[in-house]
């Protein structure tokens, strides 16, 4: 069976779609013997090459244009045209990025709906065209691949699509994620962020979706119980601008008085990822809307425990080993954050749960239930 992977994400893998398309074709390359991959880059300059590509995995560069523009080119003209040439049975799109046409079947992962259900997102003439035809390109698709039960469903709902044309399937935390400590290397970490002894950490995006207002708001009493030895610590790219998907949180922490509780520390290099997670009191995710909710999967991977909201897949991702809150609620939020913090026997128990539903979890599961679809795909051809 020869597949056809879209890799328009493979060289950024600070994003959602990049690590899952580079864990999956990792994976599955090492794993599935009689599978042959080809990775379809688009090449938007000349120097620039694929990185960390698996030995196993065949590589297709594709001359490509920057930009929105270049991207639906590449999804909708280039891909196909390069799947026709290298005689591949299968394309998969590892995000929700199909072409309307294809000379082959073709498998899109939708990792969640976000762009469609929350408004603020929807007012642009660009977001607006491009939403319009992702729906289409969809219900195309001979298969779609999604992260979770919660995500199927809204497929269903949302799109109109039939529930058998749709398997959920989890993802995983990279194996690096664990809760051993190397204290010189978590020293030099901790240094290189100017970390304190103590924080509660937020890790992730910062669209409308992720809900930080709330997490603001219930900092502000979090802050009055702990004073300012225990930080809010909010890392990942700070929005550059204000706008309805972009909330202006510096605002917000000048309003409600957190201008020594929050420290903002910006990206973080993924190799410090773990240190940074296990070396948290505990990790807050406040999300509205998550295709899967990977990032309290790593906090849990590492040992530390997680504060999450009852929305979307997050309770599937978490089962009972984490706090789950409405996403609504600020001060229930607080009052969990603050039980991780100042519960020793909670925080144990928390850790020893979190490590236990992290471990059901593997990137070599997924990559086997997306084998199968294949298959599955290709006998039904």
């Amino acid at each position: 069976m020869h597949v056809a992977i879209n890799g328009y994400f493979w060289n950024q893998p600070n994003t959602g779609s990049g690590q899952y398309t580079r864990h999956l074709v990792t994976t599955l390359s090492r794993s599935i013997s009689d599978l042959q991959l080809t990775l379809i880059f688009p090449q938007q300059n000349e120097s620039e090459q694929t990185l960390d590509t698996p030995p196993n995995a065949d590589v297709q560069s594709i001359a490509a244009r920057a930009g929105h523009v270049g991207k639906t080119l590449f999804e909708q003209v280039q891909f196909p045209r390069a799947c026709r040439d290298i005689n591949a049975d299968l394309a998969h799109i590892p995000y929700w990025g199909n072409s309307l046409q294809s000379p082959i079947p073709q498998i899109v992962t939708i990792h969640d709906l976000t762009t469609i259900l929350v408004p603020e997102y929807r007012r642009g003439l660009k977001s607006r065209a491009y939403n319009a035809l992702v729906k289409a390109s969809a219900s195309g698709a001979k298969h779609i691949i999604t992260d979770s039960f919660s995500s199927k469903l809204d497929i269903v709902d949302y799109l109109g699509i039939e529930e058998e044309k749709i398997t959920a399937i989890y993802l995983a935390a990279d194996p690096k994620h664990k809760p051993n400590q190397n204290s010189l290397v978590d020293m030099g970490v901790l240094r290189k962020y100017d970390l304190p002894d103590f924080y509660v950490l937020y890790l992730g995006g910062y669209a409308l979706h992720k809900n930080i207002t709330t997490l603001l708001v219930a900092y502000s009493y979090v802050a009055q119980a702990l004073g300012s030895d225990y930080p809010l610590v909010l890392a990942g790219a700070k929005p550059t601008a204000v706008s309805p998907a972009f909330p202006d949180y510096d605002a917000t922490i000048k309003k409600l008085g957190l201008e020594n509780f929050v420290r903002w520390i910006g990206r973080v290099d993924e190799e410090d990822k773990p240190v940074i997670y296990r070396n948290a009191e505990t990790f807050v995710f406040p999300s509205r809307y998550e295709g899967f909710g990977l990032g309290p999967l790593e906090a849990m991977a590492c040992g530390t425990p997680v504060v999450t909201t009852n929305s979307a897949s997050l309770p599937e991702v978490v089962g009972p080993a984490a706090f789950t809150v409405d996403a609504d609620d600020a001060r229930e939020m607080a009052g969990a954050i603050i039980s991780t913090v100042i519960d020793d026997k909670l925080r144990a128990d928390l850790r020893q749960k979190g490590l236990e539903q992290a471990a059901k979890f593997s990137w070599q599961d997924t990559a086997t239930e997306t084998a199968l679809v294949y298959d599955f795909v290709l006998r039904s051809r």
